[in-house]
């Protein structure tokens, strides 16, 4: 895995001082983050799809219908660009342009590889671990069918990004003694109280697993 930033293609040109090279902040994001964004191009149209995804090491996973198309064609091997962003805050500054996020961010570009046999398996169990930790150790895993309809993918972690932008807002001089509030509205995901199934059957309990997973 190279440290986010070192290629042409990643190094930050706009904001600068943003951008981290540290790798320890680009897995910290990725493995906070529930939801990534890949980017393919069908044709001459561009798509981008949310995935779920999970890191394991040096390369992520994601996983899809085996016939969706577009995933499809990122199976070919096609360049492609993925994203993730944990959004921390909103900064309010006493003007509407300098009013912006805080947020932290991860870029990765390069080309997925299709993921078969152990390593599918194994790649499944990454991705349940990441997004229900303790599920798999419970619930039935996919039967030879519902493995035929998944297709995983992987897409290593070569040339990355990340930018991270926090604090107060950093008003003009001129606009500081304005009578008008500034600063930071914190922003947090945090997990609910869980719902029964409809359908679940009298006296099965939510597992403690569940009731301990923190955001």
């Amino acid at each position: 895995m190279s440290s986010p930033g070192h290629t042409d293609r990643t190094r930050s040109k706009r904001l600068p001082e943003l951008a981290s090279h540290d790798l320890a902040d680009l897995q910290a994001i990725l493995d906070a983050a529930l939801v990534a964004h890949i980017c393919v191009i069908d044709g001459d149209q561009p798509f981008v799809l949310p995935v779920a995804f999970a890191r394991n090491g040096d390369r992520l996973y994601i996983h899809g219908s085996s016939k969706s198309r577009l995933f499809t064609q990122l199976a070919t091997g096609v360049s492609t660009c993925l994203t993730v962003t944990l959004l921390d805050g909103l900064v309010v500054a006493r003007s509407v342009f300098e009013s912006s996020m805080n947020y932290r961010s991860v870029m990765v570009l390069g080309t997925c590889r299709v993921v078969e046999g152990q390593e599918k398996a194994a790649a499944l169990q990454v991705i349940s671990d990441h997004l229900l930790p303790g599920r798999w150790d419970e619930a039935r895993h996919p039967n030879e069918q519902e493995d035929k309809a998944t297709m995983v993918l992987a897409l290593d972690l070569n040339e990355s990004s990340v930018k991270i932008s926090a604090g107060p807002p950093d008003d003009v001089p001129a606009d500081v003694e304005l009578p008008v509030w500034a600063g930071v509205v914190p922003l947090t995901e945090h997990f609910g109280e869980p719902i029964d199934a409809p359908d679940l059957p009298v006296g099965v309990a939510v597992p403690d697993y569940i009731r301990q997973w923190k955001r």
